[in-house]
């Protein structure tokens, strides 16, 4: 799958009567395709750039109920949340695991220990357990030794879910193309195509490498773009309707930012909820929350005012760190795909998900990382009426594949690192171990990542350039310093003949990865 001269098999084969066909690779659209593939439904995904480019590998990286949502008064959604939460823990293990999250009560900072301590109960309520405690201030800083104590009255302990977004997308697509739907990346919708009743019946493709086009029929298209979606839908005569939001993040050493479980924090400027959680051994903090002016053409890009704005709550509730914005080893910002209503403050719009039929458009836009497998299943229940043989659509059906498989060759792994590559790999995890050559299944410095799986990634994950290798693939641009730049020369002797690449290409991509990194995933000069 996804090996030598893929593209222009598939590209041959598109002129085929299409049941469906998904634009857009993200979270979304990977859903729908997984969705559809088990319905049996002849279906194509497209992406105009890497498969998770865009908001889907640039999550906070939780699957979570969203707390902050119940003090909006969004119950529905955080209810929908919570128990996809529950189903997606019990599908990926390894892929989707729960962690424990900590929430430091202070003296005369809102939200209050009773409004907390309701909100939990809530929370586990809708999950049907009770699975949160609180802590006397003595006893929660032995759990969060570095949070800051004046004025601590204690805090509260919780369960969420965290995850590996870009993983889950790619292993959602691979399961999807191993039951006969087909995918590729960095091939754009260019125009939608019309029938005699004036409905859309179709696409024009562009491939982004090269330049060949093509006009491709289904029943129905389902735009899943997210925070693009208004550009197709621009094309039926649609208003607009969405409001990109950006949420911005930086990434600390894990000894420079310590914390064995995850803290929600509140902002002493705005009091809005932040993160600072353990992810693939470094520590991630975030988010913010504004209006994305930047073109949706270009790669997300963090300010400097958000650099501020994050590192003012890591001092006030970190203090004896002595962070600053130089101790961040990378960046990273996305854009959510809200539905606006005309809120003044972006954050305080709804994260529930719409379903619009335009002209025979169906887009699905709105929601979170989290509701992924509902919005897939309300998008196909969308097309039904345009694709009279689809079989009902039965939304309690997995997204993922049950995983029951050795890892011949793994017995050097810990438990941990076995489950690991079952949960990102998923039928693929033994081929992942077989690839290794050498000491191969050692660590990548102090990532969790393998040698392996760069090879593996390199030869079988569809990479077209080096940022979909390092960034999306094995992630090793979020977790290094410079962007795994300084070890570029090893990364080349396994990647370069896995990817057929020649010396002037090699290169060529190398100087633009640099490039993409330092304006993208640096971190910005305060």
């Amino acid at each position: 799958m996804w090996q030598t001269d893929w593209r222009d098999n598939v590209w041959s084969r598109l002129d085929k009567a299409w049941d469906l066909i998904v634009v857009g690779g993200g979270i979304t659209g990977a859903g729908i395709l997984r969705a559809a593939t088990r319905l049996g439904l002849r279906t194509l995904l497209v992406d105009g750039k890497d498969f998770a480019w865009g908001t889907s590998s640039r999550s906070t990286k939780l699957v979570h109920g969203g707390l902050r949502y119940l003090a909006q008064g969004q119950f529905s959604v955080t209810r929908e949340s919570v128990r996809e939460r529950e189903r997606l823990v019990r599908e990926g293990p390894g892929l989707i695991d729960w962690t424990g999250f900590l929430v430091p009560v202070y003296e005369g900072i809102s939200p209050s220990k009773r409004t907390f301590s309701v909100g939990l109960a809530l929370y586990d309520g809708f999950a049907q357990k009770w699975n949160h405690g609180y802590y006397k201030a003595d006893d929660f800083v032995m759990l969060a030794p570095h949070i800051g104590t004046d004025k601590l009255l204690g805090g509260f302990h919780y369960y969420d879910a965290v995850t590996d977004d870009a993983r889950l997308v790619l292993r959602m697509i691979r399961e999807a193309v191993r039951a006969g739907g087909t995918a590729l990346n960095y091939v754009t919708a260019e125009a939608l195509l019309f029938g005699s009743d004036g409905r859309v019946n179709g696409v024009v493709l562009r491939d982004g490498l090269a330049g060949r086009t093509v006009k491709v029929c289904a029943q129905a298209v389902i735009n899943a773009t997210g925070a693009w979606a208004d550009r197709l839908r621009a094309q039926v005569g649609a208003e607009a309707r969405i409001r990109p939001s950006r949420g911005s993040h930086l990434i600390f050493p894990a000894w420079r930012l310590p914390v064995a479980q995850a803290i929600t924090l509140v902002h002493p400027q705005d009091g809005r909820p932040l993160f600072v959680l353990p992810w693939e051994g470094v520590t991630v903090a975030g988010t913010t929350d504004l209006d994305h002016r930047q073109s949706l053409d270009e790669e997300p890009q963090m300010s400097s005012e958000e650099v501020d704005y994050l590192m003012a709550a890591l001092n006030a509730r970190f203090p004896a760190l002595g962070l600053s914005a130089s101790d961040a080893v990378a960046s990273f910002a996305g854009v959510r795909p809200i539905v606006g209503s005309g809120k003044g403050d972006p954050s305080k719009e709804s994260r529930a998900h719409v379903v619009l039929e335009e002209k025979g458009l169906v887009t699905i836009a709105g929601g979170k990382l989290t509701t992924f497998r509902p919005m897939a299943w309300d998008a196909l229940k969308a097309v039904r009426r345009l694709v009279p043989d689809m079989p009902p659509a039965d939304d309690g059906m997995a997204m993922l594949d049950a995983i029951a498989c050795d890892l011949p060759g793994a017995e050097s792994l810990g438990g941990d690192q076995r489950r690991r590559l079952l949960g990102r790999y998923g039928a693929d995890a033994a081929a992942v171990v077989a690839a290794g050559r050498g000491n191969e299944l050692e660590p990548i410095e102090d990532t969790p990542y393998l040698w392996a799986e760069l090879r593996w990634a390199a030869r079988n994950e569809a990479v077209i350039h080096l940022d979909d290798l390092l960034l999306r693939r094995v992630r090793l641009g979020l977790l290094l310093p410079e962007g795994a730049l300084p070890m570029m020369q090893r990364i080349r002797a396994i990647a370069q003949p896995e990817l057929g690449w020649d010396d002037g290409r090699w290169e060529a991509e190398v100087a633009a990865y640099a490039v993409v990194w330092r304006q993208a995933y640096g971190v910005p000069a305060a």
